[in-house]
């Protein structure tokens, strides 16, 4: 008789993910990992492989008291969605399918297109309505390129035909089998085409840019009854009960909800968000003004900073110059080195974004001397980071804000070396959570919010648990020093 060998593998997201960046496979760590596994089947073993469910994961497991073997009977029953916000979809009704490859956020193809439109002096009403700048980052010149440029639009939308969405409307109208065409408050208010003031769809930039109403989608809380999967797609029915783009989902998972509150999130790019409550603020130093969440029709708002380079930075030295290997790295060698030799490297890959609003902006490396090594190159990449924070903090000190705390999340933050310098740098106290990937938390925790689970947002508040905080340590004069040599690389870049 043959003894079967039975294992079973958790190749948790830990292992087999990148965290400098959002849905970044670790290559090595899988390839090794699938490696062993395979030696395990030719061995003779049987072997179920199980993936985690990260953060989202964990906050349903505490929900449903899996630890002391309790599952209630709505397991499953209803869940959120968060996603990247001005990512922008085009898809034939008819058939789901998208009539060209989604345009994502960092894109700057409509960069002529967004100058066209500042040059007929709409940027100021944009303004006003929107919130936001006249730039390629958000969807309506994206929405307004593949219509003009991908000949099948133009048919689709002589038959009615022709549907947009940011990620979580395509994601609900394929779940649902097209039952539900919907967005949310905040991934609307990223389009440059909704109205924050009158939370509506606004008819005069649409006439503007030429872009039909009947594409758009309708617009619903942050959560809300989005509608139920439908059982062929998701095995059962399932309510999706709440929907946030992923920075504000990051702010509900901070729980800031008090106003004046402030995350900061660093995945590829990096996103500050101040809670202003239900009072609007148009930021005179080139903020964005948008909506943090809507609740139970009630809109809060916030302020935003955008930087467009943060972990995707790592991903350059790794994937295009291969100073390094994994994102881990980088915590190791930063110590490793006494200082940044005056060297700054300016990450405008994708142009740059606020305060200063560049899309034609260009990366720079300056200072280079013959001391200058590789280590250097690397500190210098994840010093930029830091050093575009600060000119997003000192933009809120402008307008009068006064930061004094800021919690701080995403993959580039579990290194300790750039969390402190972070601190350094914007000279505030910066706290660290627990749960790092707050973007699914957030929505998970709005869902439960929606559905009952929780009665108050106070509720969902005393969820959230500190990992570590950092103080500012660094001297006043070596960190004016650091900031004056940022600041002349920017003004090289922009010259």
């Amino acid at each position: 008789m043959v003894e079967q060998r039975r294992a079973v593998i958790k190749l948790g997201g830990g292992l087999i993910t990148e965290k400098s960046g959002l849905c970044e496979p670790d290559h090595d760590s899988i390839r090794i990992s699938t490696g062993a596994i395979a030696s395990l089947v030719e061995d003779g073993w049987t072997i179920a492989l199980v993936h985690g469910a990260g953060s989202f994961g964990h906050a349903k497991a505490k929900r449903w008291r899996l630890s002391e073997g309790r599952v209630n009977a709505d397991l499953g029953e209803e869940d959120g969605i968060t996603n990247q916000r001005e990512t922008t979809i085009l898809w034939n009704k008819k058939n789901g399918e998208p009539i060209y490859n989604a345009i994502v956020w960092q894109d700057r193809r409509t960069q002529e297109y967004c100058k066209s439109l500042k040059n007929k002096n709409y940027e100021n009403n944009i303004r006003k309505k929107t919130g936001l700048f006249i730039d390629p980052y958000f969807s309506a010149t994206k929405i307004k390129w593949i219509i003009e440029n991908i000949k099948v639009s133009k048919k689709l939308l002589k038959s009615n035909n022709l549907l947009f969405g940011t990620v979580d409307t395509f994601l609900i109208w394929k779940l649902t089998k097209g039952k539900q065409h919907l967005t949310e408050a905040t991934n609307a208010s990223r389009t440059m085409l909704f109205n924050i003031n009158s939370n509506k769809w606004d008819k005069d930039i649409l006439r503007k840019l030429n872009i039909p109403k009947n594409i758009l989608p309708e617009v619903k809380n942050s959560a809300d009854n989005f509608g139920k999967t439908d059982k062929r797609v998701t095995g059962k029915e399932i309510s999706i009960s709440a929907v946030l783009g992923d920075q504000q989902a990051a702010a509900v998972g901070q729980a800031c909800f008090e106003k004046g509150s402030i995350k900061s999130t660093y995945g590829t790019g990096a996103f500050i968000i101040m809670n202003t409550g239900s009072k609007k603020i148009i930021s005179k130093n080139k903020l964005l003004t948008t909506i943090c969440y809507r609740l139970k029709n009630k809109t809060t708002y916030a302020l935003e900073g955008s930087i467009f380079i943060a972990g995707a930075g790592v991903q350059w030295l790794r994937d295009k110059i291969k100073l390094i290997n994994n994102a881990y790295e980088t915590e190791k060698i930063a110590k490793s080195t006494k200082s940044n030799n005056e060297v700054y490297i300016v990450p405008a890959f994708s142009g740059i974004g606020a305060p200063y609003w560049r899309p034609d902006a260009r990366g720079l490396i300056t200072g280079l001397t013959r001391d200058s090594d590789w280590k250097t190159l690397v500190r210098a990449t994840v010093e930029s980071v830091a050093y575009q924070s600060y000119d997003l903090f000192n933009s809120m000190n402008k307008d009068g804000l006064k930061p004094r705390i800021v919690k701080i999340d995403g993959g580039m933050v579990a290194n300790n070396w750039f969390s402190q310098f972070l601190a350094d740098v914007i000279n505030l106290k910066v706290i660290r959570p627990k749960v790092l990937e707050t973007t699914a938390l957030g929505a998970a925790l709005l869902a439960g919010y929606q559905v009952g689970e929780f009665k108050s947002l106070n509720q969902i508040k005393n969820t959230w648990k500190k990992d570590k905080a950092f103080m500012p340590k660094i001297n006043k004069k070596l960190r004016n020093h650091l900031l004056h040599g940022w600041k002349q690389a920017i003004k090289k870049t922009l010259a």
